[in-house]
């Protein structure tokens, strides 16, 4: 199991339009668990709805934690992705 913070830098945060990208890029990763933290809230990455109940605004730092087959590449992937993500 791996993990790495990171800030969401999407001006929108992670609504409904950019939880739904970063939930099937994470289901690219098979064999992998995803999930992504915000303080004491915690949700599979897999989820739309479990990714929307974190709250994620601008500015705010989650952790994402990978575990299974590959888990650094996918970790270093899905950091990148969330660093990335725009509307």
């Amino acid at each position: 199991m791996v993990s790495k913070k990171v800030v969401v830098n999407n001006e929108t945060g992670l609504h409904a339009r950019p939880a739904s990208s970063l939930v099937s890029f994470v289901k690219k990763f098979k064999g992998c668990t995803v999930y992504i933290t915000n303080g004491d809230k915690k949700a599979n990455a897999a989820s739309i709805i479990n990714v929307l109940t974190l709250g994620a605004k601008h500015g705010t730092e989650l952790e994402v934690t990978v575990e299974g087959e590959n888990e650094a590449v996918a970790l270093d992937e899905i950091v990148k992705f969330i660093e990335t993500l725009e509307d």
